[in-house]
Formats: C-alpha cells, structure tokens, sequence
C-alpha cells in the first residue's frame, strides 16, 4: 500500500471525466425536456418525485460528489487486491450513494413542498442560504469534514471484505450529507439559477476538502483555498516571476 502519485493522477483524470460527463448530461437536460409545458412539468414532479428522485438526484451526487471521493476511491485501490478492485469501489459507492439517496429524499420533498407554498420565491433558498453559511463557519462542520478524512483499514477476503467496504461508504457518506447538507439545499430550492448554484456548491466541497483536518473552531471553510487555487492556476507562476524580476531590479 504504497502512494503512487502518478496512479493518483490518473484515478483523479478519470473520476473527473466521469464528473463531466454528468455534468454534460445535466446541462443538456432542460433542453430535452423543453417540449412540455411547464404545467406538465410541475406535474410530473408532483406525481412521479421517484422518477427525478432516482434520476436528477443520482447525476447531481455523480456530478458534485465523485471530485471529492478521489482520496477514498484511491484508498479502496491501495488495499484492495487487483481482481477485487471494481468490487470493492462498487460497493462503496453503494453504501455512498444509499446514505445520499435516503437524505435526496428529504431534500427533495422540501423542494416540492416550497414548491407549492412559496412558488417562484426566492425567500427560502435565502433562509437557507443564510443558515448554509452559518453551518460553514460552525464547528460541527469541521467536525464532518475531519471524519471525510478518515479510511478505516479494510480487511482483504470474502465477505468481511465487502461489509467493510460497503460500510465504509455508509460512514463516508453519512459524514459527506452531514457536512454538505446545508448547501446542497440551498441550490435545489433556487427556482432559477439552479445549474449555476450547483457548479459553485461544487467547487465549494471539492475545495473545503483540500484543506487537511483542522480543530474545530468558528472560522469560514472553503472560500480561501478556492481563491487561492484560483490564483494559482490563472496567475501562479506569472507573479512568481514578475516579483523576482522586480527584486532583482531592485
């Protein structure tokens, strides 16, 4: 169980296009459904929420959530045996995927009943949104984000295998809805804007997950290292040789 960085790089390239894919799909979703009336729409969602339940639901956690996996998905590889590896990263993703089922379920029926009393509003993704950020700052949160951190040892044959696997999505998904609840909220009550607030909740969890774990405290989580890494890939290494220039001036 030795890290490989280059093995990392590309399980990293590969769950990220498998993100864009989702993405792609997500995007190109209203387009296809353009040909019903908006009453339709409402309808459906009114009669049928398993349907967007198990499918818009499945390709946000896909879209939003794979980027973040890539330390647990490499974890799994590192500790499991060649032939068992599709396995072992399946269960996981089943255990990860049945805890964010369950609470896409609570999501989503707040959505359909501010659907219904507040239609149009943006009052309650407001109220969400400030509680989102309270919850950003909270120690508590830091306290969901230290437990993502964590991978249990993961025993190597027959069924203990794969009941520690399968737990140990459970476990990191439970941390995972714990920590990004809040946001994951706050974009699915938008009544527009929707794909827009999801790309920033998005770079949000993937960025506050760069950050090792911390004690928990009150103190805003995410927001620095995303401009930090934006300043690093638009301006990085430019500034780095305009200071060097000016001090050799100097």
């Amino acid at each position: 169980m030795i890290y490989n960085s280059r093995e990392y790089a590309r399980l990293q390239k590969r769950v990220f296009s498998i993100s864009l894919i989702a993405w792609i799909v997500i995007l190109l979703e209203p387009i296809s459904s353009s040909c019903c009336a908006p009453k339709q729409l409402e309808m459906l969602l009114a009669l049928s929420p398993a349907v967007l339940h198990a499918g818009n639901w499945g390709l946000m956690l896909i879209a939003m959530m794979a980027p973040t996996l890539v330390p647990a998905i490499y974890h799994i590889r590192i500790s499991s045996f060649v032939r068992r590896r599709v396995r072992s990263i399946a269960l996981f993703a089943v255990g990860y995927g049945a805890v964010w089922i369950a609470a896409g379920g609570v999501i989503l029926a707040i959505a359909l009943g501010v659907m219904w009393w507040a239609r149009q509003s943006y009052l309650p993704a407001g109220a969400v949104a400030a509680v989102a950020l309270v919850w950003q700052a909270s120690p508590l949160k830091q306290r969901c984000l230290n437990r993502t951190h964590g991978h249990r040892a993961l025993a190597a044959f027959g069924a203990a295998a794969d009941w520690d696997l399968f737990r140990m999505g459970c476990e990191h998904g439970l941390w995972c809805t714990g920590s990004c609840w809040a946001v994951m909220l706050f974009s699915t009550l938008l009544p527009e804007g929707h794909f827009l607030a999801m790309v920033a909740v998005s770079a949000l969890m993937f960025c506050e997950r760069l950050d090792p774990p911390k004690t928990p405290s009150w103190q805003w989580r995410g927001f620095g290292t995303a401009l930090r890494y934006l300043h690093l890939r638009v301006r990085g290494p430019q500034s780095r040789l305009v200071s060097f220039a000016s001090n050799a001036q100097i």
